[in-house]
């Protein structure tokens, strides 16, 4: 017992003792942890050359588009064919994809052989020869009268210009097939096909093999988004961000990317890597200078940089007494395959492979010699797996760094004789990248039958793909304007403005043209100070706005929020307006005024009748009011009688106001062009200076007064029932008022969240958005905000905006793809708002120009509100609209800074103004 434990011990400190001499021998395959991190840097510098479009042209890494823009996402099902060529054999599969939930692929093949006359003839028959043996693989199934979807795994080098387009740029692997090199080798199957004229497919995908892999893996994880190759070459794809590929225009999305890293170092960048041994297999290849990365890693390669260690250390007198054989000096004579044995992970089975691989090459080798030999493999396949850790790692990286994920969850869909053969290669890999990117927590998924089923994967979301975006396009063109329906808006507008400025019809009518008795704008004359009351919510405005003559823009203002308590809201309107008051003192006495006695303008934004500049009926409390005996009483005088009761100050009241006739008046201040004004924002309204004589509600037809036209309720008596949607019919119907401001519902910040929440909850339920997979929290009314949109909108930061808006709606395994999607639906509703009020606004503007008998006006709008400001195209899209349908008006928009507050003191000014010079 004890004399077969020293025997162990010794044999293995003499293997140790030879391991150690080839270690010195070869010190230079053995690469430090540090060596592969930098190579790792430096490889995302190369991946960076080739992403950019300045820089691809002579970047080594070419990192090529595969047009495959999605991974599966387990919803895919039906028939698929596949054809893979890219050697003297091809094969030919059709992949059943169930859609019973378990994702199950049922495959059946066949394999064609090319004969060698094909590869090397003409072009026309080598394709004519391809149809020939898919026409035949239809017939057998019996179903050559299907026009099935087809992917194609075409594995030469090829330019893609989209995914069912690839050009060959050169034969390899014994092709040279005429005719080819240049043209679309899908166009050239196509002609064949046709010429048959017995079957047809549609041939929907191009892909290679890297990208057939990673689909393939992807089909049953999806957390799948690289592909990787370590077979007789090696290579690597990803699911790359659009933006970072600025070879394409878009920037919105992901598409996988085939790195094509084979070459890497192709231009000089290894050369500290790379080893005498490498640089005469480069020598000795049929591609010399080219594939400098993959000759160090791939299978063609790997036995033969063996052999060529072998053979200088035999030279050098340290193996097999310095004798060669000429089997070992014949090029190739060492398989790869001979590896896998001698790196048995039982040390005695793989010390007899060595022994039975070199006497196979006429050597007569030593127990030291097989021990030297183990270890020659292990170092040369180390390295190969250490180099593919360091590449993968800036892959990782890159991808981590896309998602701007603190830990990055993925996984690897992999393929290759190497990788699924070689005893130890896959270990000593995994172990690498986990040592390289520690924050990334990677799986490995080895492809059971890669590139075949693949193309069919990719064809199969490609398929998805395309069906979903058709049924999603016409849901979402049920929300898209045609310019001949904007101009029927603009018509029924006007129809509407008329019917509303009638005295006739404007009881019936749905769009009230409201006369508010502010008569003009100011012309810089006015002058003093004057105290504004800005009420429309819980809380309240106080301003002292001091106007000076001479100067337009001369206005100094002074404000003090205060704030309305809730029992004050609900209780009575003594004590609201008591309250009031009290706040005016307060600011009063802080301003330093107590006693002052100024004329007051007052926004109050709730729906009041006007019949007089001062005097404001309160039709109805909204937003929460409730303070009783107000309705169907003047605001001002309940406000007069709060003032009388006080006694601690005496006010001047001129003017109740609405908030969008202040937002004209403040910007008309600052441009005299200013006739319109218009707010965007929770809500929607419009007014505009109309011509007294049009205006049959109020005595008079000299000069203009400003009309507040309530727009909102346009569409109450149904003018835009063929525009509505079933999305707005839902909006409607939940709100707390069904059936009125219809117009206001389809444009303002406190709908557009929810007519795009419905739209998701509808995509969702029919599978085309979030997998299906609805969260409780989208179906909450009000949780997606209208500022959403604007985020979303706004967004270049990767999607990164979106998803962290879908995480907040407890969507947490949404995908890019559907983040694009939850952008367009944005786009869409945010779009069709912005053209509805352009053509709203277009109405308004040719109006004045009609009414002033102009061929050309020129005018400006002053607007104001949180969605037209904060929203990245809602007014370059509005502008657009109105300037097509208005051609005649050049229109100029002017944003209001502090809009109703400054309003209702402009407007108390030019009223006294015109008091002072005798006007009324």
């Amino acid at each position: 017992m004890l004399a077969s434990s020293l025997l162990d011990n010794f044999r293995t400190e003499h293997q140790d003792d030879q391991a150690n001499k080839v270690d010195k021998y070869l010190h230079h395959f053995q690469l430090s942890d540090k060596i592969l991190m930098d190579l790792s840097i430096q490889f995302r510098r190369e991946m960076d050359k080739g992403l950019c479009r300045d820089t691809n042209p002579t970047a080594a890494v070419k990192m090529l588009p595969t047009f495959v823009c999605s991974t599966p996402d387990g919803t895919e099902q039906g028939e698929f064919l596949a054809l893979n060529l890219g050697g003297s054999n091809f094969r030919v599969l059709l992949v059943k994809v169930m859609a019973n939930g378990k994702q199950e692929v049922e495959m059946e093949n066949q394999i064609y052989a090319i004969p060698e006359d094909l590869m090397r003839g003409s072009g026309s028959e080598l394709f004519d020869h391809v149809a020939d043996c898919l026409a035949n693989f239809l017939e057998k199934l019996g179903i050559k009268d299907k026009k099935l979807p087809l992917g194609f795994t075409f594995s030469f080098p090829c330019q893609q210009t989209k995914l069912d387009e690839s050009v060959l740029v050169s034969w390899t692997k014994s092709f040279k097939a005429n005719g080819v090199e240049g043209k679309d080798v899908v166009s050239l199957l196509r002609k064949s096909i046709k010429k048959r004229g017995d079957f047809d497919v549609d041939i929907l995908a191009v892909i290679n093999d890297t990208v057939g892999t990673m689909m393939t893996c992807g089909y049953d994880d999806h957390h799948c988004e690289i592909g990787l190759i370590v077979g007789t070459g090696t290579n690597a794809c990803y699911m790359e961000h659009m933006r970072n590929l600025d070879l394409l225009d878009g920037d919105e999305g992901r598409m996988c990317v085939n790195t094509e890293w084979g070459a890497f170092g192709d231009d000089g960048s290894l050369e500290d890597l790379r080893t005498d041994i490498d640089r005469e297999i480069d020598a000795g290849s049929l591609n010399p200078g080219k594939q400098l990365f993959e000759k160090m890693i791939g299978g063609l390669y790997m036995g033969e940089l063996v052999r060529l260690i072998l053979l200088r250390m035999t030279k050098d007198k340290l193996l097999f007494q310095g004798k060669t054989t000429a089997e070992l000096l014949t090029t190739g004579s060492f398989n790869t395959s001979y590896i896998y044995s001698i790196e048995n992970e039982k040390d005695d089975e793989g010390l007899a492979s060595a022994e039975k691989v070199l006497r196979g090459l006429g050597l007569d080798p030593s127990g030291e010699d097989c021990i030297a030999t183990q270890r020659v493999c292990q170092i040369v396949s180390t390295r190969a797996a250490h180099l593919c850790a360091a590449t993968l790692g800036a892959v990782l990286r890159q991808i981590r760094d896309n998602k701007a994920a603190e830990k990055l969850r993925t996984t690897i869909g992999v393929d290759g004789s190497i990788y699924k053969n070689h005893p130890e290669f896959s270990r000593r890999l995994h172990k690498m990248v986990r040592r390289l990117v520690p924050d990334c927590d990677v799986r490995f998924l080895q492809s059971p039958c890669g590139s075949g089923k693949g193309a069919a994967m990719v064809t199969a979301v490609a398929y998805r793909l395309a069906t979903q975006h058709a049924e999603r396009q016409r849901v979402l063109d049920t929300l898209r304007l045609s310019r001949e329906k904007l101009l029927e808006v603009k018509k029924r507008m006007s129809e509407e403005m008329l019917r509303g400025l009638s005295k006739q019809t404007h009881e019936q009518a749905s769009v009230k043209m409201l006369p508010s008795f502010v008569r003009d704008t100011p012309d810089g004359t006015e002058h003093g100070d004057f105290l504004a009351l800005d009420i429309g919510g819980s809380s309240f405005r106080v301003l002292l706005v001091r106007v000076k003559s001479g100067k337009r823009h001369n206005v100094d203002m002074h404000q003090k929020i205060y704030s309305i308590p809730q029992e004050t809201m609900q209780g009575t309107g003594e004590e609201l307006f008591s309250h009031i008051v009290y706040c005016i003192a307060d600011f009063l006495e802080y301003m330093g005024m107590k006693g002052a006695s100024l004329p007051l303008g007052f926004t109050f934004s709730f729906p009041c009748y006007q019949s007089k500049l001062d005097q404001g009926i309160l039709l109805r409390w909204t937003k929460g009011f409730k303070a009783s005996g107000c309705e169907g009483q003047d605001v001002l005088t309940l406000l007069k009688d709060a003032v009388h009761r006080s006694q601690e100050f005496d006010l001047n009241f001129v003017a109740v106001v609405n908030d969008t006739v202040g937002t004209m008046m403040t910007c008309s201040y600052e441009d005299p062009e200013c006739e319109v004004g218009l707010i965007v924002g929770t809500g929607t309204n419009a007014c505009f200076m109309e011509e007294m004589q049009n205006i049959e509600v109020v005595e008079g037809d000299d000069g203009r007064m400003c009309v507040n036209m309530e727009w909102g309720a346009f569409g109450d008596n149904g003018e835009l029932d063929d525009f509505c949607t079933e999305f707005d019919r839902i909006v409607d119907n939940c709100s707390n008022n069904p059936g009125k401001q219809r117009y206001e519902k389809m444009i303002s910040g406190m709908y557009l969240g929810e007519i795009v929440r419905n739209v998701l909850i509808e995509f969702t339920d029919k599978g085309l958005l979030f997998r299906g997979k609805m969260s409780e929290r989208l179906k909450t009314r009000g949780i997606f905000e209208t500022k959403f949109l604007a985020q979303i909108e706004s967004d270049r930061l990767a999607m990164r905006q979106v998803r962290s808006i879908l995480q907040h709606l407890g969507l947490t395994s949404s995908t890019c793809d559907d983040s694009v999607l939850v952008k367009e639906v944005c786009s869409v509703v945010a779009r069709r708002a912005a053209q509805l009020c352009g053509a709203g606004l277009a109405a308004v503007v040719d109006k004045i120009r009609q009414n002033r008998n102009l061929n050309q006006l020129s005018i400006t709008v002053g607007v104001d509100g949180t969605l037209y400001k904060t929203h990245p195209h809602f007014s370059s899209i509005m502008q657009e609209t109105l300037q097509d349908l208005a051609p005649q008006c050049q229109v100029t928009f002017h944003k209001s800074e502090d809009g109703s507050g400054k309003g209702a003191a402009l407007i108390t000014a030019v009223a006294c103004r015109m008091k002072s010079e005798g006007q009324h």
